[in-house]
């Protein structure tokens, strides 16, 4: 919520080609942003390696995505929900390693209900910036909670790889 009291929030479907943990590990990208303990409370590594930031990719001849929807019961007219979706972007690549990349098709929607005028321009920043940080929260929030298929050869999940 913003200080003028604004709600903001984001769903995401994670499908990206890059990844949303630091190298091999189980943190986070999105560390610096969790709030209470949503996404394992890990933190960040405490060193990183050449290794950590190196590229890894699901493949080269996949297809992948994120779609996704920000939405705030703010008044926008279009310019703004457009600047937000941009900002959304921003979060997206705050929370994966390398994020938009040629074989990604992500794609990040706004909405607004029009239930509350913004202020001024202070407070459409702020919105924005939350809409950052939403974004880049949902990602780690959706691969923390998510469950492998149930097919042969499935990507295993998070909660398959590291939790105890």
């Amino acid at each position: 919520m913003t200080s003028s009291g604004h709600r903001i929030a984001a769903l995401l479907a994670v499908n990206a080609m890059g990844t949303a943990t630091v190298g091999d590990g189980p943190h986070f990208w999105s560390a610096p942003f969790e709030e209470n303990g949503e996404f394992g409370n890990l933190g960040l590594p405490e060193r990183f390696t050449p290794d950590d930031n190196a590229l890894r990719m699901k493949g080269v001849k996949l297809k992948a995505t994120t779609i996704g929807v920000i939405v705030t019961d703010a008044v926008l007219t279009k310019a703004e929900a457009h600047r937000l979706s941009i900002m959304a972007h921003d979060g997206l690549a705050r929370a994966v390693l390398p994020a938009h990349l040629p074989g990604d098709g992500d794609t990040i929607f706004s909405a607004a209900t029009g239930k509350k005028p913004l202020d001024d321009m202070t407070a459409f920043a702020e919105l924005c910036h939350l809409a950052t940080l939403v974004t880049a929260r949902a990602v780690a929030r959706g691969v923390y909670e998510a469950t492998a298929l149930p097919v042969e050869n499935a990507q295993p999940a998070w909660r398959d790889r590291f939790s105890k």
